[in-house]
Order: C-alpha cells, then sequence, then structure tokens
C-alpha cells in the first residue's frame, strides 16, 4: 500500500427491467418513450455517477434516479447494495444494455479514487471529465459536452483543496458539496477548459496530499 495507489470501484450488481411496469414507470417520472431500465449498483458512490454520465454519451439513455446510501459501502443494507444505485432509463432494451455496458466499462477502467496515504485510510477523487453528458451537464448548469473537474475528498481535505483549485486555473465553482455528504465526504464540480480542469484536478491533488501530510499545519 502507497501513496496514490488507485482504489478502484467494483459494480456488485446489475440488472435490465426490458418493459416497465407503467405504475413504476409513473412513479419514476419517465417519458413515454422510455420503457426499458438499466439497474446498476456499486461499492463507490462518485465512481458510477460519473460513470452513469459517461452512459448517457455512449447510448440513448436518460439518469433517472441516482442516490448514495447513507454513511457509505461499510454500512451496507446488503452484499449487493454498495454506497450508490443508478437507474438508467432508455426506449428499448438495446439502448439501456449499451448504456449500463458504457457505465460499468467507465467505472472499472477510469473512475478511479487515489489514497492520500500510506494505509489507504485517506482516500480522493480528482477527476477530469472531457467532456460532460446529459447528467452532469445538468447538475452544474452547464451545455452538455462542457469539461468537468469532479472533486471529493473527506471534509477538511476536500474544503482545504477546493479553494487551491480554485485558484489554480481559471475555473468556475458550479457545485460545493458541503460535508457532510451522505456519505461523509465533501466535493465540487468545477468547469473550465480540459486544460484549466486538469490543472484544477493537479491542484486538487497536491492540497489534499499537503493535508495528509501534515494535519496540523497552519
Amino acid at each position: 500500500m502507497a501513496v496514490l495507489d488507485p482504489i478502484k470501484p467494483h459494480i456488485l450488481s446489475a440488472r435490465l427491467i426490458p418493459n416497465v411496469h407503467p405504475d413504476f414507470a409513473a412513479q419514476l417520472g419517465l417519458h413515454p418513450d422510455q420503457r426499458s431500465l438499466a439497474l446498476v449498483t456499486c461499492d463507490i458512490d462518485d465512481a458510477l455517477y460519473v460513470s452513469l454520465d459517461e452512459a448517457t454519451k455512449m447510448a440513448e439513455v436518460e439518469v433517472i434516479y441516482a442516490q448514495s446510501f447513507y454513511a457509505g459501502s461499510n454500512y451496507a443494507s446488503g452484499p449487493l447494495s454498495g454506497e450508490i444505485i443508478g437507474i438508467l432509463a432508455g426506449p428499448d432494451p438495446a439502448e439501456a444494455r449499451a448504456g449500463l455496458n458504457a457505465c460499468i466499462a467507465y467505472a472499472e477502467e477510469e473512475a478511479w479514487f487515489y489514497s492520500a496515504n500510506a494505509d489507504n485510510t485517506q482516500v480522493f477523487f480528482p477527476h477530469t471529465i472531457s467532456r460532460s453528458g446529459s447528467y452532469l451537464s445538468k447538475a452544474a448548469g452547464v451545455p452538455i459536452g462542457t469539461p468537468l473537474a469532479y472533486l471529493i475528498a473527506p471534509p477538511i481535505e476536500a474544503t482545504f483543496a477546493i479553494d487551491a483549485a480554485l485558484k489554480a486555473a481559471e475555473v468556475t465553482l458550479r457545485v460545493w458539496w458541503k460535508p457532510p455528504s451522505e456519505t461523509n465526504f465533501s466535493g465540487a464540480l468545477l468547469s473550465g477548459t480540459q486544460s484549466a480542469c486538469r490543472a484544477a484536478c493537479s491542484a486538487f491533488q497536491e492540497a489534499v496530499l499537503d493535508v495528509a501530510r501534515a494535519p496540523q499545519k497552519f
């Protein structure tokens, strides 16, 4: 174990509903052409949020529900619960499956947390999104295709590091997730050019690592 070890998410469950019942569709607020659902759970919530957004770029799907569970995966309600559930809606099973496949692939290959200390008990997420999909664009209040820096860390690390990220690059704070989140973390969505978002992520990472090295440096 070492600083900057990747902390990779695990997809715990994934199922398709080819033709959702009208009563359930009404409760979910589906459009008439959204007849199929893809369901997925994961043990790291922010990894799945960005992966659900990726799915909207790769298939004709919409994220119609995504929610973190309280206290995190260490306190999950069951072995398949993890830290989050996400639901994609599409017009047919093929599109729902394509969206689910894209979501899972991105989570496993791209959406990783990293360790801030030697025993991997402090983790953070300095993730650059080159172009936003429909889900995170709506969350950030920006046009689809906007580059974003998706920044997550424990409360004091995130609070200190978000400020550092904003000062390091020409980026705009779009969302601040105040501490504590459902999983007792904090974070932000920043927008800018791809290079600015990457610079913001780098500054965020360095600030998180600085706090981890010297928690009471003032």
